[in-house]
C-alpha cells in the first residue's frame, strides 16, 4: 500500500479543537513513555531479552500477538483501502486474519523445534553458519523496508494531526518521533514490549468502537443505511462493491489479486517478528493456545477496521478522503473529526483517542520491528563467530543493532519522504512469502531437504522477487509508482509472489535432488547449542523440567 499522503494544506480537526487536543495527546505520550522506562530491564541474559525466557502465559502472549497485527498499514492503510476502493480494501483485511489461522497450525511445531529466530529455523536441517547468514539477510530483507515505511507513515500521520501538511513538517515529525522509537527500542525487551501490545490492543478496539458506534447513531442505528450510504458516496458506486477498483491494480486483475493474496496471507505468516513471539510461550500447546486467542482478537480488530472504513466512507465520503489522501490513509482521522459536531467535549475526545491510538501504534510496530532485526543480528551472527564471547557482549551488540537500525531507517524514511514507497512493502512482503515458507515447510515436512537446496531457495528466491518488484508497476508505469517519467514494467502483477513463490518451492527441490558435499557441523554447535528440542521434537537437556 502506498504510503504518500497529499501535500495539500488540509486541517480535518479545526483550530477550535487542536488546543485541547494536543495537551491530551502529549500528557499521554508522557505518561506512556514514563511507563516505558520502567519496563526497561537490566537483565543480562540473552534469552530473558529475546523471548522473555518462554514464560508468557498464553492469555498475555495472545494479546500480545494480535497487537503485533495492529500496525501503521493496517490501521491507517487498511482502512483507507476500504473507504476508497470498498471490496478490494476488504479482501486485503481477510488475508490477515487467515494468515495468523495458518501460523496457528504450524505454531506448536516451531515452539517444539525450540527456535525462535529464522537463524535457528533455517538450521533445523542444515548445520553451519550458511543458514544463519542467510536468515541474517532474509530477516534484514524483511524488516529494512518495513522500519522504513512504518517511520515515514508515523511521522506524516502525526504532522496531519498538528495541523501542518508541508514537506518540512513531515520529515521533522518523523524525525523526533522516530527518535523517541529508537529510544524506547533501544531498552526494550520482548517482556516490556508485550505489556505495551496488549495496552494497544485495548486502546485500540476501544477507539475503533466508538467510531462504529458514533457512525452508527448518525444513521439512526441502521447499519444497513450507512452501508447504503458508504457506496452511494464513494468515488465509483457502481464497482465500489466488485475487485479491481483499486487503482494499483490495471491489468490482468484475476491473477493481480490472486498474487497480492498469496504474498499478503504467507508474506504476514512468515514474518520474522511472529516466529521470535511464538518462540516465547511456555510450550507448544501454549503456543497453539495463544495463537487461538490472537486469531479470535484479530479477527475481532478486522470486523471493526472493516466497519470504521465503510463507515468513514459513508459519513465523510470517498471524494472528500480521496481529496485529502490518495490512500485513504486518514480516514480515521477525518472520522473521528466528522462524526460529531465541532466544539463539543466527546469530538475532543474522540480525536485525542484516536491521535493516542496511533501513537501507541507506531511506537510499538516499530520497536517490534527493530527489535526482531537486532536479535537477528546479535543472536545469529554475532554469537556464532566466537563462542567464547560473554553473554553481556551480545546484549550490548544488540542494543547498538536497534540504535544503527533506527538510524537508518529515519534517515531513508526522511530522503524518501516525497516517493511512493508501495515497491517496499510488495517487496518485503513478498520477501517473507517467498523466502521463509518454502525454508519452513521443507524443514518440517521433509527430510531430504539439505545445505544446497536451502541456497538455492533462499537467494534464488530473493532474487526473484528483487528483480520482479524492480519491473513491476509498483516501480515504473502508473501513476502510483516510485518512477513516474519513465516506463520498464515488463512484469505485470504488483507483487511477485505468483511467480516467486512456486519458483522458490521448487528451487528448494531441485537443489535438495542434487547431490553435494553435506557440511560439516563446528564443533562449539552442538545439540544443546542449536536448541532445545529437535525437529521431530524429541526432548534435549535444555528442555527438561527444571
Amino acid at each position: 500500500m502506498v504510503l504518500y499522503l497529499s501535500s495539500g494544506v488540509h486541517d480535518p480537526i479545526g483550530s477550535a479543537a487542536r488546543g485541547p487536543v494536543l495537551v491530551a495527546f502529549f500528557v499521554f505520550i508522557g505518561l506512556a513513555l514514563l511507563w516505558v522506562f520502567t519496563l526497561a530491564t537490566h537483565d543480562d541474559s540473552p534469552e530473558g531479552l529475546y523471548v522473555a525466557d518462554r514464560s508468557l502465559s498464553p492469555v498475555f502472549n495472545g494479546f500480545a500477538m494480535a497487537g503485533e497485527q495492529i500496525s501503521v498499514l493496517t490501521l491507517f492503510a487498511t482502512c483507507g483501502a476500504i473507504a476508497l476502493f470498498g471490496y478490494d480494501g476488504y479482501a486485503s483485511a481477510v488475508d490477515s486474519v487467515i494468515a495468523l489461522g495458518l501460523l496457528l497450525l504450524v505454531a506448536r511445531k516451531v515452539r517444539d523445534s525450540g527456535r525462535y529466530t529464522l537463524g535457528d529455523l533455517f538450521s533445523l536441517r542444515v548445520s553451519g553458519p550458511v543458514p544463519r547468514i542467510a536468515a541474517a539477510v532474509v530477516t534484514l530483507a524483511i524488516t529494512l523496508p518495513m522500519l522504513v515505511l512504518q517511520l515515514r507513515a508515523g511521522g506524516v500521520i502525526a504532522a496531519m494531526l498538528i495541523g501542518l501538511s508541508g514537506d518540512a513538517a513531515q520529515v521533522l515529525c518523523t524525525v523526533l518521533l522516530g527518535g523517541l522509537v529508537v529510544c524506547f527500542a533501544a531498552v526494550a525487551d520482548l517482556r516490556g514490549t508485550s505489556r505495551m501490545q496488549v495496552a494497544k490492543v485495548v486502546i485500540t478496539l476501544v477507539v475503533l468502537v466508538a467510531l462504529v458506534a458514533l457512525s452508527l447513531k448518525r444513521f439512526s442505528w441502521d447499519a444497513g443505511r450507512l452501508f447504503s450510504s458508504a457506496v452511494d458516496k464513494s468515488v465509483a458506486p457502481d464497482v465500489y462493491l466488485h475487485p479491481g477498483l483499486w487503482a494499483h491494480i490495471s491489468s490482468l486483475v484475476p491473477l493481480n489479486m490472486l498474487s497480492d493474496h498469496i504474498v499478503m496471507i504467507l508474506g504476514t505468516a512468515a514474518m520474522p517478528h511472529l516466529i521470535l513471539r511464538v518462540g516465547a510461550s511456555r510450550s507448544g500447546r501454549s503456543a497453539r493456545r495463544s495463537m487461538s486467542i490472537a486469531v479470535g482478537l484479530t479477527g475481532a480488530y478486522f470486523l471493526l477496521l472493516i466497519a470504521t472504513g465503510f463507515a468513514a466512507a459513508a459519513v465523510v465520503g470517498g471524494r472528500d478522503i480521496g481529496g485529502v489522501d490518495v490512500n485513504g490513509q486518514a480516514s480515521p482521522i477525518l472520522l473521528a473529526s466528522a462524526v460529531l459536531r465541532s466544539g463539543s467535549a466527546m469530538r475532543v475526545a474522540v480525536i485525542t483517542g484516536v491521535a493516542c491510538a496511533a501513537f501507541l501504534v507506531v511506537l510499538t510496530t516499530v520497536t517490534s520491528v527493530m527489535f526482531t532485526a537486532a536479535v537477528c543480528v546479535a543472536h545469529d551472527v554475532f554469537a556464532r563467530t566466537d563462542g567464547a564471547r560473554t553473554a553481556g557482549r551480545q546484549v550490548r551488540v544488540l542494543r547498538l543493532s536497534i540504535v544503527a537500525l533506527g538510524a537508518v531507517g529515519l534517515t531513508l524514511s526522511a530522503a524518501a519522504h516525497r516517493y511512493s514507497l508501495e515497491f517496499l512493502a510488495a517487496f518485503s512482503m513478498s520477501v517473507a512469502a517467498t523466502c521463509v515458507v518454502p525454508v519452513l515447510v521443507y524443514s518440517f515436512f521433509w527430510k531430504g531437504f539439505n545445505h544446497r537446496g536451502l541456497l538455492w531457495c533462499v537467494y534464488g528466491g530473493l532474487l526473484l522477487c528483487a528483480v520482479l518488484t524492480a519491473f513491476s508497476p509498483t516501480v515504473s508505469g502508473s501513476a502510483y509508482a516510485l518512477i513516474t517519467g519513465s516506463r520498464f514494467d515488463w512484469y505485470p502483477f504488483r507483487t511477485p509472489g505468483l511467480v516467486s513463490v512456486p519458483a522458490a518451492f521448487l528451487l528448494g527441490w531441485l537443489g535438495s535432488r542434487k547431490q553435494g558435499p553435506t557440511p560439516v557441523r563446528p564443533a562449539g554447535e552442538g545439540i544443546a547449542q542449536r536448541g532445545a528440542r529437535g525437529v521431530d521434537g524429541a526432548v534435549t537437556a535444555l528442555d527438561r523440567p527444571r
